[in-house]
């Protein structure tokens, strides 16, 4: 059989819908080395799809990274499938807050160079030397104290909708400029207690370990991200301390923690914490956009998307290489979205 998907986007969605079982989103990592990463990809994939399993898995000689959604009736087999593979065994899991079942609608095994695109050269720092792995009861304990520092290891669009209270929250499109901009920004309290979170915990692995590296001296991350202090917060019925909702970077795009909006729609300010793509697909940027700018704009970010959709696409097709020559994905955010965002 084949092993990658060969059906549209539109059949699979069709798929999807027609589902009459209920199914469970959940997503794991581990660093472990695999010999072999396309060999073990290719295995993975051909048991997950007899599983009828969906999601976004990486495999790289360092490791697995995945979210996936899993039907209820083969969860048994499928964690009896994870456990009789020595790098799978005993995999910490976590479960979504929110799961309406539809969080992926096809199956992607990738191999990719690292299971996090982190832009770091492991071998230039003890990758292993993290730092301390706080659980969500420790985390949430000391995440208002006034002598430590909190950080969002996570992306602009992410924190914006959601982040823990006093969290220092980085404007920055990538985790390799996260990184260095808090080492410089924090290089005069590398004495102080610092305490680092993510969405499942992965990038705060290299994080924490490249803070110690550069010389701080108390590292700690949230162990399982806000997924786990999400789920663990809510069973002990204590009152979080993550405000809004946790990215997420599936088809929902967004889980809410506490049910409280901390954002506003990028055009008309509006209190709104929905993101969504441009529907312009030579642009495709992910901004936040409430139902009535969806409609008034045509779910497109700016005036120019908005015309361009409407053209016939004959013309969008020569209005492509001008538009990608003219816009990055970080530029039509900074000079379009941003200037207006400022306003609002």
């Amino acid at each position: 059989m084949l092993l990658h998907n060969k059906l549209s986007k539109e059949e699979l969605k069709k798929q999807l819908e027609k589902e009459n079982f209920s199914r469970k989103t959940l997503s794991f990592y581990r660093y472990v080395i695999l010999e072999d990463p396309q060999a073990f990809r290719d295995h993975l994939y051909l048991k997950w799809y007899e599983l009828n399993c969906k999601g976004r898995i990486y495999v790289a000689r360092e490791g697995v990274n995945a979210q996936m959604s899993i039907p209820k009736q083969n969860m048994e087999a499928f964690f009896a499938h994870m456990n009789s593979l020595t790098e799978l065994q005993d995999m910490p899991i976590k479960w979504a807050v929110e799961d309406d079942g539809k969080s992926f609608y096809k199956l992607i095994v990738k191999v990719r160079p690292k299971i996090v695109a982190d832009g770091l050269n492991d071998n230039a720092f003890d990758v292993t030397n993290v730092g301390n792995h706080l659980s969500p009861l420790e985390f949430h304990e000391q995440v208002s104290r006034p002598d430590t520092i909190v950080v969002d290891m996570r992306n602009h669009y992410e924190s914006e909708i959601g982040h823990f209270e006093n969290a220092i929250c980085p404007d920055v499109d990538t985790f390799r400029e996260e990184i260095d901009l808090v080492v410089d920004n924090l290089k005069d309290k590398r004495d102080q207690k610092v305490l680092l979170y993510c969405t499942g915990g992965i990038r705060c692995e290299k994080a924490s370990a490249y803070l110690k590296h550069h010389g701080f001296e108390d590292v700690n991350q949230l162990h399982g991200g806000i997924i786990a202090y999400a789920q663990e917060i809510k069973q002990l019925g204590m009152d979080s301390k993550f405000r809004g909702k946790n990215f997420v970077f599936d088809e929902r795009l967004g889980e809410s923690i506490n049910n409280e909006v901390i954002a506003k729609c990028h055009q008309c300010g509006k209190p709104c914490d929905t993101h969504t793509n441009c529907a312009n697909d030579d642009c495709h940027l992910l901004f936040i956009q409430c139902d009535e700018c969806r409609e008034h704009y045509h779910g497109c970010c700016t005036d120019e998307c908005n015309e361009i959709i409407q053209l016939p696409m004959e013309e969008r097709v020569k209005l492509r290489s001008k538009f990608h020559d003219k816009y990055s994905k970080s530029q039509i955010y900074r000079q379009r979205i941003r200037p207006k965002l400022s306003q609002l």
